[in-house]
């Protein structure tokens, strides 16, 4: 199974100035908890929403009116090409320690984003137990 048969479609992205109150209207308004954020039609980062709130609500002086997706956005992104094997997908995010994989084309263009939640829907679940496990274990 490729990476395309499970990632999720029609994924918007924001710049790395958009204010991080629209950014989470974005994610309200489409029920997901990462938006990916480009720069000249370059991918530079992600801003999740465990981002907003250990990068940015939970420090001391954070101003959520001024707050940019630059401030709490993790960059230095990871990807997977739409025609990658599933199972290669889930061990990089096995390895990562992620949730989420932004999809890029042959093109470098992003397609879409592939998530746990995605891969559990439409995989075995030998194949997502294992990464579940990993993926979580730094967050206890």
């Amino acid at each position: 199974m490729k990476v395309k048969e499970a990632m999720h479609r029609g994924v918007e992205w924001v710049s790395p100035n958009t204010p991080l109150r629209e950014i989470a209207k974005i994610m309200q308004g489409a029920d997901v908890g990462a938006i990916p954020v480009g720069d000249d039609d370059r991918l530079v980062g992600i801003v999740t929403d465990r981002d907003i709130v250990c990068r940015g609500l939970a420090k001391d002086g954070f101003d959520v009116q001024q707050a940019t997706a630059k401030d709490v956005m993790t960059a230095g992104i990871h990807c997977c090409r739409e025609d990658d094997d599933l199972s290669k997908a889930v061990r990089h995010m096995e390895e990562l320690k992620v949730r989420r994989l932004p999809v890029i084309n042959k093109k470098n263009r992003m397609v879409g984003i592939l998530s746990l939640g995605d891969v559990s829907a439409i995989a075995p679940s030998e194949l997502t137990a294992e990464c579940v496990k990993k993926v979580t274990e730094h967050h206890h």
